[in-house]
C-alpha cells in the first residue's frame, strides 16, 4: 500500500478538519450503526515533520548548491548557487499560489488537483491532514510547507544537467513553467488518492518517481537541447572544489532523513524504518562505488564516494518505508553499480554533456530505486508486504509507473525547452560562456584574488 494511501482524498482530508485543542470527537451516522472517531494531533509528530521540513531545505540551501558549486569549475561557483537560491524562492511563491492546490487540492482528477486551494483558501490553523494512523492528524500549513521544500528542490536537481552554459533568465522562466506543467500533475498522479500512479497500487514513499526520475529525465533532455560545453572532451573540467562537494554531498545526506523519514508524517517505527534505511543503503553505496572504482581505475575517488552518496540515497527514496535494512544494502550497492556504468561508460558512448550526472545518477538510480522497491518489500527479502505480497505483480506496476513518469516528464520537458529557446534562448554566448557565468550573469564572483 502506498504510504501516501492515507491522505486519500486530500478534499476530504484538507477540508477544515478544525481541532481546537490535542483531540476531538466526532459522530459518525449510518442507518443502523453509530461510531466514534477520535481525531488527535500528537504534538510530537508535529514537531517531527516541521524538523524533516527544515532538514529537506538544508538540502538545498546550502547542501545541492555546495555540492553543485565545487563540481563545476570556479568561474562558475556563484552562478550555480544563485540558480539555487532563486529556484528555491520562485518554487515556494509558486506553490502557495497554484502548486499546492494543483498537486492536492481536492480534485477528483487523475492528472491534477484541481483549483480548490488557490492561494491556500479555506487552510488555517485549525486545518489538519490525515497521517497513516487513523485519526492521527497534523495541521494543513506543516503538510504544505513540508511538500514545498520536496516542489522546491527537484528542478535545482535538474540545473547540473547544464551547469556553466544554460542563461539565468532561461532557467528561470523554464522552471515556472516546468514546475506547472511537469512537477504538479506528478505529484498528484502519484501522492493524491484521485491520482492515476495511485490508483495503480504503486510504491513511491518520499518520491523516486516524483522528484528523482521526473527531474533526472528533464536534466538529460536539458543537457541534449542546450549543447555541449565548449571545450566539452578537450579541456580541462574537474570539480575545482571536492572540499565542497564533500560538504555539500554530506548536507545532502544529513537532510535526506528528513527527506525519507519525514514522509512518514508521524514520529514512530515507520519513521525509524525510513530512518535506518537511509543509513544502510547510502553506506552500502559508497562501498559499492569506491570498491568498483578502485577494482576497474585501480584507485577510490572522493568524487566516486560522493558519488555513491548520493546515488544510493536516491535508489532507497522510493523504498525507504517498506524494504528492510538488509534490502536497502542491497539497494544502494546495486544502483552504485548501474549509476557508474552510466556516469563512466554510457554518457561516453553517445557524447551528451550531462555536467553533473544528473540523470546518470538521479534519473538511473531513480529508476533503478523505483523498480527495485517492488522487488525488496517482499516479506521473504525482509520488506514489509503482506503474507499476500507478489513482488512479480507489485514489481510490473512499479514499471508501469517509472514509464508513465518519464514519458510524462520526457514529452513535457522537450517542449519547454523549445517554447523556452523560442522565447527568449536557452544558452548564453560563447564569450560568455569563456569569461564564466559569474561576472557575466551576476556581475560578482564566488572568489576573489
Amino acid at each position: 500500500m502506498n504510504k501516501f494511501a492515507k491522505i486519500s482524498g486530500l478534499s476530504a482530508a484538507f477540508s477544515a478538519m478544525a481541532l481546537a485543542a490535542a483531540a476531538q470527537t466526532t459522530e459518525v451516522v449510518t442507518e443502523d450503526v453509530t461510531a466514534v472517531i477520535t481525531e488527535t494531533m500528537d504534538k510530537g509528530d508535529v514537531a517531527w515533520m516541521m524538523v524533516s521540513t527544515l532538514l529537506v531545505l538544508l538540502m538545498i540551501l546550502p547542501g545541492l548548491a555546495l555540492f553543485y558549486g565545487g563540481l563545476v569549475r570556479s568561474k562558475n561557483m556563484l552562478s550555480v548557487l544563485m540558480q539555487c537560491t532563486l529556484i528555491t524562492a520562485l518554487v515556494m511563491v509558486i506553490w502557495v499560489v497554484y502548486g499546492y492546490s494543483f498537486a492536492f487540492g481536492g480534485g477528483t482528477g487523475a492528472f491534477w488537483g484541481g483549483t480548490g486551494k488557490l492561494f491556500l483558501v479555506g487552510v488555517t490553523m485549525d486545518s489538519m491532514v490525515a497521517t497513516f494512523t487513523e485519526g492521527v492528524v497534523i495541521p494543513e500549513f506543516v503538510f504544505i510547507a513540508f511538500q514545498m521544500t520536496f516542489a522546491a528542490i527537484t528542478p535545482a536537481l535538474i540545473v547540473g544537467a547544464f551547469a556553466e552554459r544554460m542563461k539565468f533568465s532561461a532557467i528561470m522562466l523554464f522552471v515556472v513553467l516546468w514546475v506547472t506543467v511537469v512537477y504538479f500533475p506528478i505529484a498528484h498522479m502519484v501522492w493524491d488518492s484521485s491520482g492515476l500512479i495511485f490508483n495503480m497500487g504503486a510504491l513511491d514513499f518520499a518520491g523516486g518517481t516524483v522528484v528523482h526520475i521526473n527531474a533526472g529525465i528533464a536534466a538529460l533532455f536539458g543537457s541534449i537541447m542546450v549543447g555541449k560545453r565548449i571545450g566539452f572532451g578537450k579541456d580541462m573540467m574537474a570539480p575545482h572544489s571536492m572540499t565542497l562537494t564533500m560538504v555539500g554531498a554530506s548536507l545532502l545526506w544529513v537532510g535526506w532523513f528528513g527527506f525519507n523519514a519525514g514522509s512518514n508524517l508521524e514520529a514512530n517505527g515507520g519513521a525509524g524504518l525510513a530512518m535506518i534505511n537511509t543509513f544502510t543503503a547510502t553506506a552500502g553505496a559508497i562501498l559499492a562505488w569506491s570498491g568498483i572504482e578502485a577494482v576497474l581505475r585501480g584507485k577510490a575517488s572522493m568524487l566516486g564516494a560522493a558519488s555513491g552518496m548520493v546515488a544510493g540515497l536516491v535508489a532507497v527514496t522510493p523504498a525507504a518505508g517498506t524494504v528492510g535494512p538488509i534490502g536497502a544494502i542491497a539497494l544502494g550497492a546495486g544502483a552504485s553499480a548501474i549509476c557508474y556504468f552510466f556516469v563512466a561508460t554510457v554518457k561516453n558512448k553517445f557524447g551528451y554533456d550531462d555536467s553533473l550526472d544528473v540523470f546518470g545518477i538521479h534519473g538511473i538510480g531513480g529508476i533503478f530505486g523505483a523498480i527495485g522497491t517492488g522487488i525488496f518489500t517482499a516479506p521473504a527479502l525482509g520488506g514489509t508486504g503482506g503474507a499476500d505480497y507478489s513482488w512479480v505483480s507489485q514489481t510490473w506496476i512499479q514499471i508501469e509507473a517509472v514509464g508513465i513518469t518519464i514519458a510524462w516528464s520526457a514529452i513535457g520537458s522537450v517542449l519547454l525547452y523549445k517554447l523556452v529557446d523560442k522565447l527568449i534562448g536557452l544558452r548564453v554566448d560563447e564569450d560568455t560562456e569563456r569569461r564564466g557565468l559569474d561576472l557575466a550573469e551576476h556581475g560578482e564572483s564566488a572568489y576573489h584574488s
